[in-house]
């Protein structure tokens, strides 16, 4: 950019300031306006294609067979064993209540569980907890011995020491408005609890399971929303205010981030875009890099106006200085993020585009809205160089001095740090979404390490013909890949 055009440039905007800043108050209003058509999810099919082949494999096995929404409640006495009176009572309860939660479809226990066995020629099915009050000695310690040897229910009905249980209902979410149906499931589960436990104080009980993932989900990009992107807006204009020292600069960068923000946020609402946990980021994200652009603006107008410069004229060379090295980080910036339209997931484009968006926005408004703002405030500065001159003066006599020294230690520190690049895991565990603040994390925690794993592994095993599946030969295979895989470290 020649210095004529940025000078010419500058001078149109300080002689149209009021209305470049109506201007850009219009435009910051229409594109806010998208913020009341901002949905969130907490559906996890968002984060794949609607054609993505793992997705269509999911959905042909739900068809096949049945959806896999369950929820997971771990009944832990205190005392230690479940194979009590007091504790199979409590999971009795809880069973039966379980049918009444909005959408369950089934409910697995150890109280509901059938077992059978082959008495002389007959066979005998029968449930294997009946009547939990009238159980003798003898009958909870054969219940115990039975379903600790069950592998069907040993490890995902009951832990493999007896200390927990779990009670597992089963939903079929509709396929129109499920959101609110995963709402309403995860509030009337957490009142049952609420319930249960004052019933039976002795007992902690422990709730988990995918279908209130997304809902829980939805409450840590809620939080993220209310709590950590303000707390994150607030320190950044404090230390602005302390670093800048001059109350109206600060003002104009606040000024500068709202519009940039409201404008961002406000494009998820026109494109029809979802917020989700991936995308929920944004905001942070733009207020921590396009506060830069802003921030070299002022603090070279506040350069200038110390060394005897008018506003106006300070302005006008703030911009010069500034406009190229602003428009080129922005550039590279967008570009950078613009490169995550080569994901799979649409959530990750949509994060790329929208920080693009506001690196973009951000540029336009400190070359537009804020000259023309710091040319109607009252900004003033004192005379004479500031402190941090001087240390940056100093500090760069240093970093000359000893570039040499500094070229070979600073390479060494990255090659250092280059070498754990190969310990980097790549995993999309849920769970680690969240941290232990949230209860359900907490509580999956315990699931994990006391009852069973959350994470699983389904397959079709297509017999090739019809009646197939109950040939002896596809049986024996069958059942020899059942015990290789229950042969395996992680599998529960």
């Amino acid at each position: 950019m020649s210095s004529v055009f940025l000078d010419r440039y500058t001078a149109f905007i300080l002689h149209y300031r009021w209305l470049v800043i109506v201007s850009a108050v219009a435009v910051m209003l229409v594109l806010t306006a998208g913020l009341q058509f901002i949905t969130a999810s907490n559906d996890w099919r968002d984060n794949l294609e609607k054609n993505d082949p793992h997705l269509l494999a999911f959905d042909a096995l739900e068809d096949t067979y049945s959806a896999t929404n369950a929820a997971l409640i771990a009944v832990a006495p205190k005392g230690g064993s479940v194979f009590t009176r007091e504790a199979l009572g409590a999971v009795e309860e809880l069973t039966e209540v379980g049918w009444r939660v909005p959408w369950s479809t089934r409910v697995d226990s150890l109280t509901n569980y059938y077992h059978s066995e082959s008495v002389e020629d007959d066979l005998n099915v029968e449930q294997l907890v009946d009547d939990v009050g009238s159980l003798s000695d003898d009958d909870l310690a054969r219940i115990e011995r039975i379903a600790l040897g069950e592998i069907s229910i040993a490890g995902r009905l009951v832990s493999r020491d007896g200390r927990v249980a779990g009670v597992v209902i089963s939903f079929a979410l509709p396929d129109e408005n499920s959101n609110a149906a995963v709402d309403e499931i995860t509030g009337y589960v957490r009142n049952l609890l609420n319930e249960v436990r004052v019933n039976h104080p002795e007992i902690a009980y422990h709730m988990t399971g995918d279908v209130f993932v997304n809902h829980v989900m939805t409450e840590a990009v809620d939080d993220d929303m209310q709590i950590l992107a303000p707390a994150a807006f607030l320190v950044i204009v404090c230390v602005a205010a302390l670093l800048l020292r001059s109350l109206f600069g600060t003002l104009s960068l606040v000024v500068v981030l709202i519009f940039v923000i409201g404008s961002t946020m406000g494009v998820i609402g026109w494109a029809g875009m979802v917020l989700n946990a991936v995308n929920s980021g944004v905001p942070i994200i733009i207020m921590t890099m396009a506060i830069a652009d802003s921030v070299h603006i002022i603090e070279k107008i506040m350069s200038g106006m110390r060394q005897g410069l008018d506003r106006n004229a300070a302005i006008v060379e703030s911009l010069r200085d500034n406009a190229w090295p602003v428009f080129l980080t922005t550039a590279t910036t967008m570009i950078g993020f613009l490169s995550l339209n080569a994901s799979d997931s649409p959530p990750f484009r949509d994060l790329g585009n929208l920080v693009a968006f506001g690196m973009l926005s951000a540029f336009v408004y400190s070359m537009t809205l804020l000259p023309a703002l710091l040319s109607v405030l009252p900004l003033r500065v004192r005379p004479g160089s500031t402190g941090r001159s001087a240390f940056f003066d100093r500090f760069g006599a240093f970093v000359v001095a000893r570039r040499t020294l500094l070229l070979w230690s600073m390479t060494a520190v990255a090659v250092a740090l280059i070498t754990g690049i190969p310990r980097i895991e790549l995993t999309e565990n849920w769970l680690e979404y969240l941290d232990e603040r949230y209860e359900f994390r907490r509580d999956t925690d315990f699931v994990v390490e006391n009852l069973t794993g959350m994470e699983n592994l389904e397959y079709s095993l297509n017999a090739g013909r019809e009646g197939g599946i109950t040939d002896p030969d596809y049986l024996r295979k069958v059942d020899a890949f059942a015990e290789w895989y229950r042969a395996q470290p992680e599998v529960a």
